[in-house]
């Protein structure tokens, strides 16, 4: 009798919620799912979570009721690639598998800088932006450092949401470098429409009770800090002796699976998923979700014997919301460079939404759109 493949997916982010759902419907594998809640959180919604609206937690069960997932809420602790099985905080059993989908995600990197894990709030994770909502309230002027797509979402959201408050927004670079120069200007347009005070090619030297001290010695006061300034992931990986790069991220070849452990695959901001042609995606949303369709079709072709094709990525698009009915669309290539003029505008606000409401309401439950768009050929 042939055995039952177990596959193990850890994360129940955007792209593990979505492998595991498609892992058991077109597979005959026994597929669990590790994630350290019980709900899932649309994550590119925590801007206005900050700004003021309540988190829309989806309870994971009813979203795999039917899917034959079976469902572990603990924490990992430790990978042991050897013997093939997970460690998890809450004492139970270790978890073995014969195929694992490393799909932990990332968080804010609170140790960039003196102070910030004490005193900043990090919008990248759920509790953090329900904490910092909540300081807000009280406090009349916020700082957001980082002025990436996270950054100007949240200072724009913030700003429009609390137009009694100060935004300031703290960049270490340009102003709006991703995009072209049209979109650079539209940007700035907007943040002045919503009086958002910018400070641009200006590093974050500490950060306190009472603001941020800058690199200059300048220190700017604010009642609250959101922190956008870089993400890192989950050290389990290198602990467990996979393959990372230097940023922890697991290394996978152009079909998500490990250069070093065949039987992992890596997916979303966890892994640094490389095209044919040599570039690595950025971390995100959508570029997660082309890795994980590529790892799903990778791990179906293996098992039934076939060759898989490689990650095949020609573009990447920046969708930017810029307050409710704002923001900038830039297409770019893979190494950031932006091509072509941006769309801007209330176009943009739409598209936001849509994107909004696809990812947190609809493949949650119907997992089978992210393949069909993300089809590789």
């Amino acid at each position: 009798m042939t055995k039952t493949p177990r596959i193990a997916v850890l994360g129940a982010g955007y792209t593990g919620l979505t492998i595991a759902h498609l892992l058991a419907r077109r597979t005959a594998a026994e597929v669990t799912l590790v994630n350290d809640r019980a709900h899932f959180v649309e994550r590119m919604r925590n801007h206005q979570i900050a700004a003021g609206r309540e988190a829309r937690r989806l309870p994971l069960r009813d979203l795999l009721r039917g899917t034959g997932v079976r469902l572990v809420v603990d924490r990992v602790t430790r990978l042991d690639a050897a013997a093939r099985h997970v460690e998890l905080a809450g004492g139970a059993d270790p978890l073995g598998y014969d195929l694992l989908v490393y799909a932990l995600g990332s968080h804010a990197d609170l140790d960039a800088v003196p102070g910030a894990a004490e005193h900043a709030y990090a919008v990248a994770g759920v509790d953090q932006a329900e904490r910092l909502r909540e300081r807000l309230r009280t406090a009349g002027t916020v700082a957001v450092v980082g002025a990436g797509p996270t950054g100007l979402e949240t200072a724009a959201e913030l700003a429009e949401t609390h137009p009694g408050h100060t935004v300031r927004l703290i960049t270490a670079g340009t102003l709006g470098r991703e995009l072209a120069e049209p979109g650079r200007d539209h940007l700035r347009r907007v943040l002045d429409r919503l009086g958002v005070q910018v400070w641009e090619n200006t590093a974050v030297a500490k950060v306190d009770a009472d603001g941020v001290l800058l690199e200059d010695g300048r220190h700017l006061a604010a009642g609250a800090v959101a922190w956008t300034a870089g993400f890192t992931v989950p050290d389990l990986a290198g602990q467990a002796g996979l393959a990372v790069d230097e940023r922890g991220r697991m290394l996978v070849d152009a079909t998500l699976r490990s250069r070093s452990h065949p039987e992992v695959y890596g997916i979303g901001d966890a892994a640094a998923a490389r095209t044919r042609d040599g570039h690595v995606l950025r971390m995100g949303c959508g570029p997660g979700g082309l890795a994980g369709a590529c790892a799903f079709h990778a791990i179906t072709a293996r098992m039934a014997g076939r060759d898989p094709r490689p990650l095949r990525v020609e573009a990447d698009t920046l969708c930017i919301g810029l307050g409710a009915w704002d923001g900038v669309l830039q297409h770019t290539g893979l190494d950031g460079v932006p091509h072509g003029r941006p769309l801007t505008g209330r176009r943009v606000a739409l598209i936001k939404k849509a994107v909004l409401r696809t990812t947190g309401r609809y493949n949650p439950r119907h997992p089978g759109i992210s393949v069909l768009a993300a089809r590789q050929g």
